[in-house]
This record gives C-alpha cells, sequence and structure tokens, in this order.
C-alpha cells in the first residue's frame, strides 16, 4: 500500500469509526543475537497476537497496533492502524546491534502524533501501551536512552502510558530495562514463551478496549506466570 493511501485510509477510519481506540506500540530488539530459534518465535507470537486481536470484534475496532524494530537501524515497520485498515503482519529479521534509546524515541514521537490525530477526529482514546522486548544491552546514542527512560517513565507515573519492558535470555540488561518503567520495574521472558506473552497481551487489550476510557488499567497480574519467568515480581 502506497503510503499516502495509508495515511487516508487510517484517517478515514478515525471518521468512519469512531469508537475509542487504544494504542499498542510493540517496540521489538531484532539485533543479531536474536538471530534463530528465537527471532522465529518473536515472529510467531507477533502473528498470534493479531489473530487474537481478529477474533475480537471489540478489540479489533478499538485496537491500533504500531511496529518499532531495532538491530541494524531503526525502523517502524507498522504505524499505528487497525487491522480493518492493515492485517498484514510484519515478517522480522535479526541483524545490527541495540539502539534502544532511539527506538523508544520513535515510538513516543509516532504515539504522540497519533494522539493528537484522535484529538483533531475527537475520537476518544485509552492510556496506550507501550511494550519494549530486548536481548542484550544498549549500544546506542547514552543521550537518547536516558531521555527516552526519564519521559516514558515520567508518563507512567502520570498514568499516561502502560509499560512493559521485557529482557529475552541471560544476556538482557535488566537493569536499563526497569529505568524506562515506574516504580523500577521489568519483567524477564521464561524461555522462549512470546506466544504465551502476545497471548496474554491481547486478553489484556481486550479487557481494555470493553472499559471506559479514563479508567485506571488493571493488569491481569494472575497471568503474567505463564510467560513471565519466576521471580518477576522481584526484578526491582
Amino acid at each position: 500500500m502506497k503510503k499516502e493511501d495509508f495515511a487516508f485510509l487510517r484517517n478515514q477510519d478515525l471518521i468512519n469509526n469512531p469508537t475509542p481506540r487504544v494504542a499498542i506500540c510493540l517496540c521489538l530488539d531484532v539485533s543479531g543475537s536474536m538471530h534463530g530459534d528465537a527471532i522465529r518465535e518473536l515472529n510467531k507470537g507477533v502473528s498470534l497476537f493479531f489473530d487474537a486481536i481478529r477474533r475480537d470484534e471489540t478489540a479489533m475496532y478499538a485496537s491500533e497496533i504500531a511496529i518499532v524494530t531495532f538491530g541494524y537501524s531503526v525502523e517502524c515497520v507498522r504505524d499505528f492502524s487497525s487491522l480493518t485498515v492493515d492485517s498484514d503482519v510484519p515478517v522480522l529479521e535479526a541483524e545490527g546491534t541495540t539502539p534502544m534509546g532511539e527506538a523508544v524515541t520513535l515510538a513516543l514521537d509516532m504515539l504522540n502524533r497519533r494522539k493528537q490525530d484522535y484529538k483533531r477526529s475527537g475520537v476518544d482514546y485509552y492510556q496506550p501501551w507501550l511494550v519494549i522486548m530486548s536481548d542484550g544491552e544498549p549500544n546506542g546514542n547514552a543521550a537518547l536512552l536516558k531521555k527516552a527512560k526519564q519521559t516514558t517513565s515520567k508518563m507512567v507515573a502520570e498514568r499516561k502510558l502502560t509499560l512493559f519492558p521485557i529482557g529475552i535470555g541471560n544476556d538482557a540488561d535488566m537493569g536499563e530495562l526497569r529505568g524506562f518503567n515506574y516504580p523500577n520495574k521489568a519483567y524477564k521472558l521464561a524461555g522462549l514463551k512470546f506466544r504465551e506473552f502476545f497471548e496474554w497481551l491481547s486478553k489484556s487489550v481486550s479487557a481494555t478496549s470493553q472499559s471506559t476510557p479514563g479508567e485506571t488499567v488493571v493488569i491481569d497480574e494472575n497471568g503474567i506466570p505463564n510467560w513471565a519467568s519466576k521471580g518477576w515480581d522481584q526484578l526491582r
């Protein structure tokens, strides 16, 4: 789909479908260390997430999914839109390093632009979701990384963002991931349970889309042990 056609369709969608929106951005590490089973399971998990949203009519019309990847480059592989506008599932490939700060900065910029679109169109919206998944140590611009962590932490504290920083594997820098969140909390994926995580995420998005905008987002913590490693609630 041409860029101008996509922009027209997603903005027309705000006019034709005034359902309150929940924006979900997946900020995904696709560096070279994710090569092999990790990137294959990540792709399967993202595909499952899309399928689960499609099966839930309320969530399908309310949710807008964006995907930012960081590896060889930082790239928006999918801008915010509902699956009724763009149903394609991006195929992710692993290569490069871990410019996490640059990726989160791009994700926040995209989120801010989409919120402005909602406001201009008179469409209400829920507290947005940001998922950061990484299997390594950030090695991009240190100043951007610091600013991104300060921004996300402030947004979480002010209840303007629901954030899930998730470490993958033994080399994930949990200290850096905790820095994005308030109150300094991160999660570690159990093995390669990407599919279990995205199944849980789809159910959480569905529950959010059936609530009233402005309500406090209640996280299903009972379901977290299905995808997080033991002691996730102690990773502070």
